[in-house]
């Protein structure tokens, strides 16, 4: 009844009505349900810490399904329904023409009589994943673990090591384990990425993506000699998510997808879930024109703006081609006790801005640049006079009291007297200051969420969050040129829930220029290159080494520069000023260009690392040479490719253009002892960095 051919996956419909997701010719065996539910009084049929073999999932039926196609893509809805709770499940399965992906999503809806209580729900399972032999053994796991400073950490083992062979043969069971991971709190990044693959040697990949800023969960394991994935929102176990669906009451999972790749790995499951999100996302200017971003904070003000020190900054960021000046936090620091616990009113500091904040916003606005402002628009200080004057239902309570994380209060974005509060700030700032672009961080976790009447706590997040959501698209269509960067303390709140309406996101707060690559270079696989700010923060007491690292990792994403410019001498500015200007003749092809790694997504301590992106146009590469760590840390680069953590040179091999005459070039920096030869018969690009902690840009192209 459904097939997808670039997945090549049909939708099955067996004999006694079960319907799952598998290739032709599978044993029905090791296939999953379509969908899989758990709900207080309805278990699982094999106890352990899986959430598959459920027994409502079991007894899912079909009852139809149609089809709609709106331009190029298409949307088929599976109908199943439970004869014993009488639980309806709609299953939307959308697709792209042409494209590999797969996105679904699921509605439940109660049809008897009597109130049921979820307890999980898959939006989306795959069963029947095995190498090229039908085997497990040449599987490889993928997934990405994500902290504050660190994020976007990638780790691969065999798939045998985490799920071991228990033969199933002797014991007649499947095992009771599996491989898991899933979000804690409101960062739904705070621990792992909600990215996952599975690879295997012929360069076949399984991708897949969950799209909630509240729980998130996947689990992948054995099943009858196969590998299954199923992907879910929060549940009970692990975010404390119950919901109770009343006669005729439904509820919507959290979207996922699932991306196939026939040949090239896990660059080209990437290259397809690229395009796959900017297909998703809210369309806005700001990802075709890359403004250059300079933000006071990072190892610059730190959170203290004056007009005094703001001043000079915004004369030498408009000097070096920013075009959008934001002034971070402490804007609103009026308070001799500290800004921290007691924001929430985002007013100006008269003693910061003596003649009023209106006179820096208009000096950048006279610079030629669009003026920004850091907010936390989620949390109330506990001094702050709103935490007052706002009703107690508009906070995150759990068992009737107010919660407290950090010396602040969460606002619940579900009542009315929140979201008025916030509306009017932003139209302030936006209508009466001529603010143009918003930093929204979001610096607390707060936990498994809110109780509101019976709610759990877990439900509560996942309301919040989709009125979160809901006010954030709001802004954008009352102010649409406003651009809306996501942070999450950098980047433990990076998922597709919230990069579907922000246009700009945090990658981290990472300020040792020699710990950014590893996160510049996979920030990619959790945000379009193009939604991926990187800060570059060129000092004056920088070498001219060490001011090019810090600027060449930002540029093949989005720039957030800052740094005291307006104390450099003139060769250093003349280097961060070439920098932008490189920047800005390339970032037409950054918005439309597929990411790549030629050396593999990083490890932490990699000496070597390498990022690229395609376009029609070239291939941009940029490649970032550490000095080792002590210790032999770094034995599994040395092991990993011909270069050594003691070379000067590094090999990468770019299949997608062997046998082409290509030419390469050094963009940045212009004047460096760098080299790069291309060999078109082996498909080889060799660029010699002759020291460490020196970093190069290069175009790859047949262009003289």
């Amino acid at each position: 009844m459904w097939s997808h051919p670039h997945l090549g996956l049909h939708a099955v419909v067996d004999s006694d009505g079960s319907v799952r997701l598998g290739r032709p010719g599978q044993d029905r065996a090791c296939l999953v349900p379509l969908v899989e539910v758990t709900a207080t009084g309805h278990g699982r049929m094999w106890s352990g810490e899986r959430f598959i073999e459920t027994s409502i999932g079991d007894r899912l039926t079909y009852r139809g399904h149609e089809t709609v196609q709106d331009e190029n893509r298409e949307r088929t809805t599976i109908r199943l329904a439970d004869p014993v709770t009488e639980l309806a499940a709609e299953v939307t399965l959308e697709t792209t023409s042409g494209a590999a992906s797969l996105r679904a999503r699921v509605r439940l809806v109660n049809e008897g009589s009597t109130p049921l209580r979820v307890e999980s729900v898959t939006t989306l399972t795959l069963g029947g994943i095995t190498d090229a032999d039908g085997a497990l053994d040449g599987l490889t796991l993928h997934w990405a673990d994500n902290d504050w400073l660190a994020e976007c950490r990638w780790r691969q083992t065999a798939f045998r090591d985490q799920v071991v062979p228990l033969s199933r043969s002797a014991h007649g069971h499947e095992g009771r384990g599996c491989f898991e991971r899933y979000s804690q709190g409101s960062w739904s990044t705070g621990r792992h990425l909600p990215v996952a693959a599975l690879t295997d040697r012929d360069g076949r990949a399984w991708l897949w993506q969950i799209e909630s800023s509240a729980g998130w969960r996947f689990e992948t394991g054995e099943r009858e000699g196969a590998a299954y994935v199923a992907l879910f929102g929060p549940d009970d176990a692990h975010h404390q998510w119950r919901h109770t669906l009343a006669p005729g009451e439904d509820f919507h999972t959290v979207p996922a997808v699932l991306v196939r790749a026939e040949a090239g790995g896990l660059d080209a499951a990437f290259g397809e879930l690229t395009d796959y999100r900017r297909g998703i996302r809210r369309d806005h200017p700001d990802h075709r024109t890359l403004p250059v971003i300079y933000n006071d904070y990072m190892n610059t003000l730190m959170g203290d703006p004056t007009t005094e020190k703001l001043m000079p900054l915004i004369e030498a960021a408009a000097a070096a081609g920013a075009e959008v000046f934001v002034i971070d936090a402490g804007w609103y620091d009026d308070d001799a006790q500290g800004w921290w616990d007691s924001v929430g009113a985002w007013e100006p500091a008269t003693n910061r801005f003596p003649d009023g904040i209106q006179e820096v916003l208009d000096a950048i606005r006279r610079h030629g640049m669009t003026p920004g402002l850091w907010l936390e628009p989620e949390v109330v200080g506990v001094r702050s006079p709103l935490a007052h004057t706002l009703p107690p239902e508009a906070f995150f309570r759990r068992g009737g009291v107010r919660v407290t994380e950090h010396g602040r209060h969460h606002l619940d974005l579900r009542h009315p007297a929140a979201r008025a509060h916030l509306d009017s700030v932003v139209d302030r700032l936006v209508d009466e200051w001529g603010v143009g672009y918003l930093k929204l961080d979001y610096n607390i976790n707060i936990g498994p969420g809110t109780e509101n009447g019976l709610e759990s706590a877990g439900a509560g997040l996942l309301g919040h969050h989709r009125a979160h959501l809901d006010w954030m698209a709001s802004l954008l269509d009352r102010h649409p040129s406003l651009v809306l960067e996501n942070c999450g303390s950098g980047g433990l709140r990076m998922d597709y829930a919230q990069l579907a309406v922000a246009q700009v996101q945090s990658t981290s707060d990472q300020q040792d220029l020699l710990r950014y690559p590893p996160i510049a270079a996979a920030a990619a696989t959790a945000a379009t290159p193009e939604q991926a700010a990187v800060w570059a923060y060129p000092q004056p007491g920088h070498s001219q080494d060490e001011i090019a690292f810090t600027l060449t990792g930002a540029l093949l994403g989005r720039i957030h520069l800052s740094g005291f410019l307006n104390l450099m001498d003139d060769d250093q500015f003349a280097l961060v000023s070439s920098a932008i200007s490189v920047y800005k003749d390339i970032r037409p092809e950054i918005s439309g260009a597929r990411p790549f790694w030629p050396l593999g997504l990083p490890a932490w301590e990699d000496t070597w690392i390498a990022h690229g992106l395609r376009s029609q146009e070239s291939t941009l590469l940029t490649l970032w040479r550490r000095q080792p760590p002590s210790g032999g840390a770094d034995m599994r680069q040395a092991q990993r490719d011909q270069n050594g953590s003691g070379a000067t040179a590094c090999t990468l091999e770019l299949p997608h253009l062997r046998g082409t005459a290509q030419r390469p070039t050094v963009l940045h920096p212009v004047a460096t002892d760098s080299t790069a030869v291309w060999d078109a018969a082996e498909g080889r690009l060799t660029v010699c960095l002759p020291r460490p902690d020196t970093a190069v840009l290069v175009r790859v192209s047949s262009g003289s």
